[in-house]
Formats: structure tokens, C-alpha cells, sequence
């Protein structure tokens, strides 16, 4: 099916439930063998006093700031739909997101982002990285660097986990100079990992012998010759053993079925409830997808679908976190590749803007109940609080914790986790 509302741009030439089902390859994670860091599982449902978390919604194609989390009601460029009140008084949405409204006391809107990049796959590259594309180095993700820097040696689930939309099942390959072992692991349209289920004509006995005669030859093999290659495939069989037992924490029907009727019965409503789930298991990092919000015609009827999903499914996500006690140790991110023209074009479509839009925060260390930065009446420029991509990489690092100044050392190489040359935005940090 092709997207007739989106531009011609490769990213887009799939259909809209399936636009990131061909990006999983598969991929191992280097480790040796035993796995010892898998070997105290946490409870169901507890976490650790200093662990953190972080959940990305990744709204691709170009979520509209203006249908959203900045109108300009009664402009030129404002649009049909009108703003509305807010729990924090004073901080307005757009009607679209009455669900959302309710919750803004939890959220923090940084609505004077400037990528200065309009091109999908360089933007989504920059958003999800902090660095801007270059064929002189590739970047690893921001799941990718939290899976490194913050997994707690505590948690058998993957430290990099997307959910996608469509297919999925296999591994990224988005960790860069990290190693395949950061690399993400999707779950495609929401389904456990494959192969992780044990045949059924293969006893626990057997396995348990097969797998030790595997780790003999292997340590035979690693004491004369260990590379990068050898201990990710090493890595790939021992975890996927510690994944077959905690198979359950990724199926989501075990969700009572009043939980999928508040959190809506459709993709997004179950990925947001599985993203909890996880979550409440000690995932570090989880992302989940909605697209393609990539409407160059039929903006405002598109958003009103789409959002109409994501209003109900996220507002019950940020609700749920915050009464079960998940909001203080969970960063919440919403994010795309850029936002929407303020010019309407003839088509009644809204064209790709990286000059003035918005990132939504919520949970950790982010100021609650506030909105940072500000566009002009049209929404066209930034006029106070200017922040890029950089500015929020180092920003969703340092609100869990971690010291985004920092640098991995990879072969004994120092590698910074954030650009350098940049800083965080220390204004809503408390």
C-alpha cells in the first residue's frame, strides 16, 4: 500500500503499519559465556532504589506541533482545531489530545527544538543519536548507550528493546562502536523474541547437557582465540537461555483485560501497555513506534486518527507510571524526526519543519507541569529556549543520572556519550 499522504522519500514508500518492519537484522551481543550478569534476576514488578529507565515514543514521519503540543489557534497557519486547557494552568494543547491535557502536570513541553534538518532520514538519524550524520563515524543510538551505561547486572531482558509495528523478532543494528550486545532486540508488532521457546521434544536434562558441552568447546575455543565475533556468538546462545525463562514478562495478554480497554484495543494501545510491562520487569530502555505522520495532504484529518490513538494509549502510560510509582526512576520521551510546515499547502498538508517544534519529557529528573521555550504567534521561529537534538541527547542522559561529559572507552579508546561540543538543558532539571 503506498502512503499518498506522505512524500516520496524511501522511508516512506511502506505502508504505515509496517514502516519499520525491515529494519531488524539479525545480530549477536558480545559476552562470555555463563552469563553471570544474568544470574539474579529481579522480581517481577520491583526495582532497583538507583535503577533508571528510559521509554521513547518515536512518532515517525514528522509528528505536527502544531496539531498537538503548540497551536496557533485563530492564525493563518494555526489550522481548524482549536487549544485547550491543561492540568497547569496557563499551558495550552490542541483539543486532539484531551486525554494527554489531563496529565500535564507530569509533562514537560520543550517546544523550541531547531534541528535545521528537514530530510527524514538524516533527522531521525540526529534525533535518535545527538550527533548529525556523517561518513566519517557512525553514532550509537540513545538506546544503545543507555543499554551500556545503565543495565543493571540484575535483569535478564535485553537492555535495548523496540517495539515495532509491524514485523520485527531480530536485532538492530544501531549500536555502532559499542558492540552487537547493545544492539536493540524487536519485538515485532509486539511478540516475544523469537526462538525462545524450548522444542518440545527437547527435555530440560537434554538442554541442560547440550548447553554444557557448548560452553566447554567454546571456552576452548575463546582461550586460543577470543575476538568481538566469538563472544557475541557466545553471548547470543547464553542469553537467549535467560530469555526462555523469562519468556512471560513479554507476552501482555497476561494484562488484565480492563487494562487493554483503557489503554485502547488496537497496536499502540498494546504496545503501551506491553512497554509498562517491561518496564515493571527492569527493561532499561524501551521504544515504541507510531507512524507515518509524514502528511504533506490531509494533515487534519490524518491527526485526528492518529492521535486519537496516541492521546488515550499515552495519557493511560504517563498515568500508570506515575500511580504506581514508576515516574520518578522513568524518563519519558516523545520525539520525532521533525515537525510540520506552519505554512498549509494546497493539498491541505503540512510539509517537513525542523525550524521550530517540539520534544515532550516526562518522569526522572525533567521539571513537571512546565513548558520550556517558545515559538512566535505563527509558530514559524524559535524566540526563546532555542535547543537541538545535541542539547536533548545530553538532557535525557543527565535526567537519569547519568554524566552525559562522560566518554566509553572501546578498545581503549575514549568515546564521549554525547556530542562534546554541546551541553544539556539544565533549565528543567531540578
Amino acid at each position: 500500500m503506498r502512503c499518498t499522504y506522505a512524500c516520496e522519500s524511501p522511508e516512506h514508500a511502506i505502508a504505515r503499519r509496517q514502516f519499520l518492519a525491515g529494519l531488524a537484522v539479525a545480530a549477536a551481543a558480545p559476552l562470555t559465556s555463563g552469563l553471570g550478569y544474568f544470574t539474579r534476576p529481579a522480581a517481577a514488578g520491583q526495582l532497583e532504589k538507583d535503577q533508571k529507565r528510559v521509554v521513547v515514543f518515536n512518532m515517525h514521519g514528522g509528528l505536527s506541533q502544531l496539531e498537538s503540543w503548540d497551536p496557533k489557534p485563530g492564525t493563518d497557519t494555526g489550522g481548524p482545531f482549536r487549544s485547550i486547557e491543561t492540568s497547569v494552568p496557563g499551558i495550552r494543547i490542541s483539543e486532539l489530545l484531551p486525554n494527554v491535557a489531563k496529565q500535564m502536570h507530569h509533562l514537560c513541553l520543550v517546544r523550541g527544538v531547531n534541528t535545521a534538518e528537514d530530510d527524514h532520514g538524516k533527522g531521525a538519524y540526529m534525533m535518535i543519536t545527538g550527533r548529525r550524520q556523517s561518513p566519517a563515524a557512525d553514532y550509537p543510538t540513545i538506546g544503545a548507550v543507555c543499554a551500556r551505561a545503565m543495565t543493571s547486572d540484575s535483569t535478564a531482558l535485553p537492555g535495548h528493546i523496540i517495539i515495532t509495528p509491524g514485523g520485527g523478532g531480530g536485532r538492530g543494528n544501531d549500536s555502532a562502536y559499542l558492540g552487537p550486545k547493545y544492539a536493540s532486540v524487536h519485538l515485532g508488532n509486539g511478540k516475544p523474541p523469537s526462538n525462545t521457546t524450548r522444542p518440545s521434544h527437547v527435555t530440560e536434562d537434554m538442554d541442560a547437557a547440550r548447553q554444557a558441552f557448548r560452553r566447554r568447546v567454546n571456552e576452548r575455543f575463546l582461550s586460543r582465540r577470543r575476538t568481538s565475533v566469538t563472544e557475541a556468538y557466545t553471548y547470543s546462545y547464553e542469553q537467549a537461555l535467560q530469555l526462555m525463562k523469562k519468556n512471560d514478562v513479554f507476552n501482555v495478554e497476561k494484562e488484565p483485560a480492563r487494562d487493554f480497554d483503557r489503554y485502547g484495543r488496537y497496536d499502540l494501545g498494546r504496545h503501551c501497555l506491553l512497554a509498562r510491562r517491561l518496564l515493571e520487569n527492569g527493561a532499561t530502555y524501551v521504544q515504541v513506534s507510531h507512524s507515518n505522520y509524514d502528511t504533506h495532504n490531509e494533515n487534519f484529518n490524518f491527526h485526528i486518527e492518529q492521535l486519537g490513538e496516541f492521546d488515550r494509549a499515552f495519557a493511560t502510560f504517563v498515568a500508570d507510571l506515575a500511580d504506581r510509582g514508576l515516574l520518578d526512576s522513568t524518563l519519558i520521551v516523545v520525539l520525532s524526526e521533525f515537525g510540520r510546515t506552519p505554512h498549509i499547502n494546497h493539498l491541505y498538508g503540512r510539509d517537513h519543519w525542523s525550524r521550530a517544534w517540539t520534544v515532550v519529557m516526562a518522569g526522572a529528573r525533567v521539571h513537571r507541569g512546565v513548558a520550556y521555550g517558545k515559538t512566535n504567534a505563527k509558530g514559524t521561529e524559535v524566540v526563546d529556549g532555542q535547543v537541538d537534538h545535541a542539547n536533548l541527547f545530553h538532557t535525557y542522559l543527565q535526567a537519569v543520572g547519568v554524566n552525559s561529559t562522560d566518554s566509553f572507552d572501546v578498545d581503549g579508546r575514549e568515546m564521549p556519550m554525547a556530542d562534546p561540543a554541546s551541553r544539556g538543558i539544565a533549565a528543567i532539571l531540578a
